[in-house]
């Protein structure tokens, strides 16, 4: 489970390689940080092409919920142990073959012949990505030893992510609109390709080690968060019996989960970091934040195709108030965060969050113009871009010393459970209406902002 750990570890009699040129490290830090852009970019790219994909495959909105989070499900409960798995086998073989099984998993699913054939090829996607994000850590770890070096590096990779939030739904309406749906997923395979080219060749290597991995726990972890999920989708459909099967499925998982976890020298959960009240609530921030950003890039567009009748790429554009500020506000929220400490920024981010699901809400009720419904994006993008730049310092800060590499790929996984249940809940309750998907958004943060600035302890620096 570890990330941090993963990338400072020394593994004695492991033989030192040659030193990369510099030139080689600068390569092979594109090829990662193109890695990472690649699984990031799969997470926001499918927002606009929903309309097309329900059109051709004939599916529900239950079935477009699947299309999303079967890739966060796996993608979140497989982060648990994603480190601890790069350190084993060794973060390079363990990147390649994500990277290589990426490519692999979205060439398929742009043949995919039926929505269980996509949800399959989805969940396997999950899976790769999980093994490429911790593994890129620990491979600009190996080529970049000196820490300011290292840290640069890391600032790259980081600033990586706006991008590929920013670029998401502008470069999916634009595929769609030139060859439909099946486009989206075609796009990752040459990035997936120079990403191996880029990252291949001895100068990028990572030793084996010895940690342990407990699969069976962490399989039942998967199965646990895809039930959750199943249940809260099978309820927003009013699919009754369903929901209550997958329910009494989801209390054997759980059940099983607890045991697994009580037993195991290598659990899933750290649960000393769940004692530290400032690391629940650092975690609570994340979840609310993701839940938030992956509702709205689930919801939003169904509605602007749909009831405002926008064009994939007019839908794509419409987004730029909530991505520009991912790509323009990281570095300012960095400067807060050196001279503030990273609590603020996430207070004022989560108050900023509130404040635009409130609009985006008020703006869908009183069928108001795109002007408003901007003003709500702006507000939101600029919520998320304050919090997740400072999330990290926080909860590394907060977590007991010799854990900063669990309490971030826990941080990890626990977004992407929030991106989950956001698709989850937030697709159930516009069953009702978008505008009261937007409001339980809204009203979400608005829980969470006062527990997050209430809470003691922590670091303010």
């Amino acid at each position: 489970m570890t990330v941090v750990n993963s990338m400072t570890a020394v593994h004695p009699g492991a033989p030192t390689p040659p030193a990369p040129s510099r030139a080689r490290r600068a390569g092979a830090l594109t090829g990662v940080s193109l890695g990472y852009f690649m699984v990031l970019l799969d997470t926001t790219v499918l927002s606009v092409a929903e309309p097309d994909l329900a059109a051709s495959l004939h599916t529900s909105m239950a079935g477009l919920q699947w299309a999303t989070t079967g890739y966060t499900v796996v993608f979140a409960a497989l982060l648990l142990s994603a480190g601890a798995a790069a350190d084993r086998f060794g973060a390079d073989r363990v990147f390649r073959t994500g990277t290589a099984l990426f490519a692999l998993a979205s060439l398929l699913s742009s043949l995919a012949p039926d929505l269980g054939a996509l949800l399959v090829l989805r969940a396997v996607s999950g899976a790769a990505a999980a093994a490429c994000v911790p593994a890129s850590m620990a491979l600009i770890a190996r080529l970049h030893p000196q820490p300011a070096a290292r840290a640069r590096a890391i600032s790259v990779w980081a600033a990586v992510s706006g991008a590929a939030v920013a670029a998401g739904p502008i470069a999916g309406g634009a595929l769609v609109e030139a060859a439909g749906w099946r486009a989206v997923f075609l796009v990752n395979v040459p990035l997936g390709l120079l990403v191996l080219a880029l990252t291949w060749g001895r100068a990028v290597r990572c030793p084996r080690g010895a940690h342990r991995v407990d699969w069976s726990a962490q399989a039942a972890a998967v199965v646990v968060l895809a039930l959750l999920t199943d249940v809260l989708i099978a309820a927003g459909a009013g699919a009754w019996i369903h929901t209550a099967w997958s329910a009494g499925g989801l209390g054997i998982a759980v059940t099983v989960f607890a045991l697994l976890e009580r037993r195991s020298q290598a659990p899933v959960v750290n649960r000393t970091l769940l004692r530290s009240a400032p690391v629940r609530a650092g975690l609570m921030a994340g979840a609310v934040t993701n839940f938030a950003l992956s509702g709205a890039l689930f919801v939003l567009p169904l509605l602007l195709q749909r009831e405002r009748h926008l064009s994939a790429l007019e839908t794509g554009l419409a987004f730029l108030p909530l991505t520009v500020p991912f790509a323009a506000n990281p570095p300012l929220t960095g400067r807060i965060v050196a001279r503030t400490g990273p609590r603020p920024p996430i207070v004022a981010g989560l108050a900023l969050l509130t404040a635009g699901g409130t609009v985006l809400a008020g703006t869908v009720f009183a069928e108001g113009a795109y002007g408003w419904l901007a003003a709500g994006l702006l507000l939101t993008g600029f919520g998320i871009s304050f919090i997740l730049p400072a999330l990290v310092a926080a909860v590394i800060g907060a977590a007991p010393p010799g854990t900063a590499g669990s309490v971030g790929g826990l941080l990890s996984a626990v977004r992407q459970i929030g991106a989950t249940l956001g698709v989850a809940l937030m697709g159930a309750a516009a069953t009702a209406g978008t505008g009261w998907a937007l409001l339980l958004s809204g009203g979400l943060c608005a829980l969470a902002w006062p527990v997050f600035a209430l809470t003691p302890g922590g670091t303010t620096r």
